[in-house]
């Protein structure tokens, strides 16, 4: 797929934890650094690692409805990173991995990488946000 008729854009993605409860959170904006997309989501009682998934995969959920064909994910979570690409399926997030392997699979250019965590600030508040939402019940 050739990328110069493709829509470009970037995400940035995050997961949290306080006092045992999880949510995640993204930004989703165009190749010109203009907003698309926000979320935050509440997740409950999951891990850091799950929550950070769990962003993952719903900011690329937005990005393809959104029409976006070219992408690239930015997460400080270099363990996701590592599941999404080598993880087998006895892994206890092995579910939300499967997900997003198969969204990376669509007809679409994603990439993904690592940044640390004061290059993710926008992503980190959202993540942060999405504690004080109710569960299952997404900001976006």
């Amino acid at each position: 797929m050739g990328t110069s008729s493709a829509r470009l854009g970037a995400l940035n993605s995050d997961g949290s934890v306080v006092n045992g409860q999880a949510a995640a959170g993204g930004v989703l904006r165009d190749e010109n650094g203009r907003l698309i997309r926000a979320f935050s989501m509440k997740l409950g009682e999951v891990s850091i690692t799950r929550a950070e998934l769990e962003g993952i995969v719903k900011g690329l959920q937005v990005a393809w409805n959104e029409g976006l064909r070219c992408i690239v994910v930015h997460t400080d979570s270099q363990t996701a990173i590592k599941l999404i690409k080598e993880a087998e399926n006895r892994h206890r997030h092995f579910l939300l991995v499967q997900e997003a392997r198969r969204l990376l699979a669509l007809d679409w250019q994603v990439q993904l990488l690592h940044v640390y965590r004061e290059g993710n600030f926008v992503a980190d508040y959202l993540a942060s946000a999405g504690h004080k939402l109710q569960q299952g019940d997404p900001l976006s």
